[in-house]
């Protein structure tokens, strides 16, 4: 009898070669991709670093993370930029551009404009810095289904502050119809992510972080042991369900779906907390 799959992008490839093969291959283009984020490389320099080729590369990546490596690549670099922008508020704008590669303010700021929908400087003026498109990982292969359907990232630095605030309460908020919105165009996609990272940023106090753990995943973890004050903060983030966004002359409706919790007393593992999170937002209304 024939093994069945889940509905899962490494499902999906099961029959085009070793899942493991392929999950390696995936692993392995993902680090040279971060270790290299500031160097001028190409799709090509990172299929032959993986002895690979391009095309193998991006019908693999575009399978598994449902976005091309050149896409995914300058989203990564323009996570660092933003970064370095809040950091460092004093570098001039042209030295953040020349440390990932662009050679000019316009370049520079028209793909920071793309990823961020704003320029470089009006960014550094608003508030605080949330790492919008994180670091992919490699799906995992064994587990319940949840798990593989769940699009890995790294939440190491939520681990860390988890840790350190580990009675706290966290906000769950699953950007609603997602994949509807992204059929009109990927960009507006993005967008939805962006007004659902503004409008949890706009609850949040001042010590709270905001942080996104999946593909249209984010989740706040205050810096209160007050239940009552991540309930004001979800409060605050419902009165804007169903507010539109504009997109290319339309306006688009946003709904959010949003769950609170905390694992309090509880020693849990990175694994264990990435997996309770999510099913937290498997189950919010």
């Amino acid at each position: 009898m024939c093994r069945k799959y889940p509905e899962t992008a490494y499902g999906r490839w099961k029959e085009r070669g070793s899942v493991l093969e392929n999950m390696n291959l995936l692993a392995d283009a993902l680090e040279y991709m971060e270790c290299h984020i500031s160097d001028e490389i190409r799709t090509e320099d990172i299929a032959a670093a993986c002895y690979c080729s391009k095309s193998k590369l991006e019908k693999l990546f575009r399978c598994i993370n449902r976005i091309s490596v050149h896409d995914y690549l300058v989203r990564r670099r323009m996570m660092r930029a933003a970064r370095m922008l809040k950091e460092q508020p004093d570098l001039p704008v042209l030295e953040v551009a020349l440390c990932y590669g662009y050679s000019t303010n316009e370049s520079f700021t028209r793909a920071f404009r793309n990823v961020w929908n704003c320029n470089p400087s009006e960014f550094r003026a608003q508030g605080r810095f949330s790492e919008i498109y994180p670091r992919l990982l490699t799906p995992v292969m064994e587990g319940d289904d949840l798990m593989k359907r769940t699009k890995r990232v790294d939440i190491s630095e939520l681990y860390d502050l988890f840790v350190k605030r580990k009675n706290c309460w966290f906000v769950c908020c699953d950007t609603r119809l997602l994949s509807s919105i992204n059929e009109i165009s990927r960009k507006a996609g993005d967008l939805a992510l962006l007004e659902t990272m503004s409008r949890m940023c706009d609850a949040a106090g001042e010590e709270d972080v905001v942080f996104r753990i999946g593909d249209d995943e984010f989740v706040l973890l205050t810096d209160s042991e007050d239940r009552e004050y991540a309930d004001g903060i979800a409060a605050k983030i419902r009165t804007h369900e169903g507010e539109c966004f504009a997109f290319e002359g339309r306006q688009i409706a946003l709904g959010i779906r949003i769950g609170v919790t905390r694992f309090e007393g509880k020693r849990m593992t990175y694994e264990e907390l990435f997996a309770g999170l999510h099913k937290v937002l498997w189950e919010a209304e």
